[in-house]
């Protein structure tokens, strides 16, 4: 497990991290969220040893990290910086050998990647040859192909396509359930909700909000329920207590403002006919980010 523990860092005069903690499980996707300059990668150049915190520490289950540990650490930046000249699948398996793979092993890590990326056709290719999401492909490969024991990914899904999401989130779901840690940045509020496992939100370098994805939905949720009947739900904006806020015919989604609980509403349903369905509704990933920066 990857342990931030208070770090804090600055240039000058500019203060980008303060007292920044969280946790990346093993198993589990962590979805490390904030706005343009919130201090995302600045932090996951602080996990890497790219930066030196100015307090705080980085652990690994428990432990300081090592120059040898972070070696294991697969990291793929927002910044395309892999060779345009040099072939797919040459590179990416050089770059295993960097992590300390022998030649064997690296181009088998290789082909099995670029296969599951659908990337194998491409292999002989030159990088820059390639599309910008089938480069971002490749990014994700370089990450892979040592088998890390973290991965740290920042922006891994943009440029790809839909089809191309859905092959990189399965590589990664994969990882993830052998055990792997993965910290991932995304701008895509949608990818993230349907990937990640954990949050982490930054705003102006501090911590804004964390914690299990659902955890958090149910706590910046409001006494709000969809409630579907069999005739228009018009009703409901006679009912003391109630805030209607969408209504479409026999659906509607409204909220608790006080003194009328949903058990008196479902109650008030039951009288006019038939309920086919009564649920809370929690708040979208987007609403959670916008609340907590």
């Amino acid at each position: 497990m990857l342990t931030v523990t208070s770090i804090s860092r600055h240039f000058g005069d500019h203060r980008v991290l303060h007292d920044v903690s969280f946790e990346v499980r093993p198993g589990r996707m962590t979805g490390f969220l904030g706005a343009n300059g919130a201090g995302k990668t600045t932090t996951m150049r602080i996990i890497l040893g790219v930066l030196a915190p100015h307090g705080g520490s980085v652990t690994w289950n428990g432990e300081p990290v090592t120059g040898s540990l972070r070696q294991r650490f697969g990291y793929m930046p927002e910044e395309r910086g892999l060779y345009p000249k040099m072939k797919v699948a040459e590179q990416v398996a050089w770059l295993g050998q960097l992590h300390g793979l022998d030649r064997a092993t690296a181009r088998r890590n290789t082909e099995e990647l670029l296969d599951q990326l659908d990337l194998a056709s491409r292999a002989d290719d030159k990088l820059e040859d390639l599309s910008l999401g089938n480069q971002q492909r490749v990014q994700v490969a370089a990450a892979l192909v040592h088998d890390p024991v973290l991965l740290i990914l920042d922006e891994p899904f943009s440029g790809l396509d839909p089809i191309a999401v859905d092959v990189v989130l399965g590589v990664l779901r994969e990882r993830a359930a052998q055990g792997v840690p993965v910290l991932f940045s995304s701008h895509q509020l949608a990818i993230v909700e349907q990937l990640c496992d954990d949050l982490v939100i930054l705003s102006g370098g501090t911590i804004a909000a964390s914690g299990d994805r659902e955890q958090l939905r149910r706590e910046h949720g409001t006494e709000r329920w969809e409630l579907v009947v069999d005739s228009d739900a018009g009703w409901l904006r006679d009912l003391a207590g109630v805030r209607v806020v969408d209504l479409d015919g026999p659906r509607a989604v409204f909220e608790l403002t006080g003194g009328t609980s949903d058990q008196d509403v479902l109650k008030a349903a039951l009288g006019k006919g038939a309920v086919r369905s009564f649920t809370p509704v929690l708040p979208s990933l987007e609403e959670i980010f916008k609340e907590a920066i």
